[in-house]
């Protein structure tokens, strides 16, 4: 059965209140189409997990639909900066925060993905993220003397990433760099992909091993060319600086207009 569906009806398998993994990283392969989507059918009380979000929260954050949020840095990379309606959003305490390195998030997602409580990490010992979070040590049960911190399992409701192609049963790959799109894929309960394009099975059977997610594990697919848009999809297109330029102007105005240049607009 083809698990092809509408951009909008895809959006609407997330529900208000869920946690959602976002996919990609910074302004890289992000599922930027599904969140505007979700701006645009009035979705609240999100929270969001993603180890280096920027623009997808920022314009959730923006909007008024998240109310809590664990990940890393937050930023829009070189060109502009810190996210600035996600500092306004936690500055003003109308998003509740629970900070990680990316280290600390992918322990967490993991001990969901593995089916365990807990996850071991390393590199945490001399920062405040322990004493903030109650994340607890544990001695080295092997004797050494040693102890670790453990990160307790992450399992959002639904992860969702934008791959460069899909075929209509859910088998999903990218070419180059997966970020962390893999383990938010395992953590998830549930997972949504969005495509750059769909293509025959058979292309997938002549390269296997470039399955990142395999379609058994893939609640629904949408097609949307450009969905990454303003950000990139290597190799099939860049950063669109002018767009996110665009995106930061301060005004509602401004914000309807992006909103409405979205690519996904052509396809809803």
């Amino acid at each position: 059965m083809s698990k092809l569906v509408p951009l909008a009806e895809l959006a609407g398998r997330i529900a208000d209140g869920d946690s959602v993994a976002l996919g990609g990283s910074f302004l890289h392969r992000g599922p930027f189409a599904v969140v505007r989507e979700l701006v645009r059918a009035g979705r609240r009380d999100l929270e969001i997990v993603k180890q280096s979000p920027g623009y997808d929260l920022d314009l959730l954050c923006r909007a008024g639909r998240v109310r809590r949020v664990r990940a890393g840095i937050v930023a829009l990379e070189g060109n502009f900066g810190l996210a600035p309606w996600y500092r306004k959003a936690i500055e003003s305490g109308a998003v509740e925060l629970e900070e990680h390195a990316c280290a600390t998030l992918t322990a967490g997602l993991r001990a969901a993905a593995f089916g365990v409580p807990f996850q071991p990490v390393g590199g945490v010992h001399g920062s405040a993220l322990a004493e903030l979070n109650g994340w607890v040590a544990l001695p080295d049960p092997y004797g050494s003397g040693e102890s670790t911190w453990v990160i307790p399992k992450i399992r959002p409701d639904v992860a969702v990433i934008h791959v460069n192609e899909a075929t209509e049963d859910g088998d999903a790959r990218v070419f180059g760099t997966s970020h962390w799109d893999h383990i938010m894929t395992r953590a998830a309960a549930k997972v949504l992909v969005v495509a750059e394009r769909v293509v025959p099975a058979e292309q997938f059977r002549a390269r296997p091993e470039l399955t990142l997610v395999p379609g058994f594990l893939v609640d629904a697919v949408a097609e949307v060319p450009r969905g990454a848009w303003p950000g990139s999809c290597w190799p099939d297109y860049p950063v669109d600086y002018d767009g996110v330029r665009d995106y930061l102007v301060d005004s509602a105005d401004g914000f309807a207009a992006h909103l409405a240049r979205g690519p996904e607009t052509d396809r809803r």
